[in-house]
């Protein structure tokens, strides 16, 4: 099962490489990483998704608890969560194209950012779904690069992750 693990970690050099390093160590896979630093410049919020049962995740986020540079972790997808994730997309947009490319830029509510006589980029955000659908929609000859900020996630309501 899919879980959204996200972390409060000291912004120091080599906090991330720790948390990296737990994960290959123990063999757990990461599918997607997203950090950057959050509103206390001494502290970055790193958001992992990770796929395993309940008892690999229960251990993950203990062995995350005992690094050092760990200041808080939680589970987002315990409970109700908001996720995105944004992706850059170029794609050939030549003659018939363009309006085609454009068609599909309208119905997932990307939006178009850089425009070439024979390119388009594309932003879109949104779930991991609807980011995966949009790809297989457009021709795949015509997807000249991708790149994709991995999930990032905050819980709903009144549940925040702070110090």
């Amino acid at each position: 099962m899919k879980h959204v693990i996200s972390i409060l970690l000291e912004n120091e050099p080599g906090a991330l490489s720790r948390v990296v390093g737990l994960f290959s160590a123990r063999g757990y896979n990461i599918e997607t990483l997203t950090v950057a630093p959050t509103e206390d410049p001494s502290l970055s919020r790193l958001t992992i998704m990770t796929n395993g049962s309940e008892e690999v995740i229960e251990q993950i986020t203990k062995h995350l608890n005992r690094l050092v540079d760990v200041v808080k972790v939680v589970d987002l997808t315990e409970a109700p969560m908001v996720e995105r994730e944004l992706m850059l997309i170029k794609v050939r947009a030549v003659g018939k194209e363009r309006e085609e490319v454009t068609r599909l830029n309208d119905i997932f509510r990307g939006r178009i950012v850089d425009v070439t006589d024979k390119t388009f980029t594309i932003e879109l955000t949104g779930v991991q779904e609807k980011i995966d659908a949009f790809i297989e929609a457009i021709e795949p000859g015509a997807i000249l690069e991708t790149v994709r900020s991995g999930v990032t996630g905050i819980g709903r309501g009144n549940r925040i992750l702070k110090v």
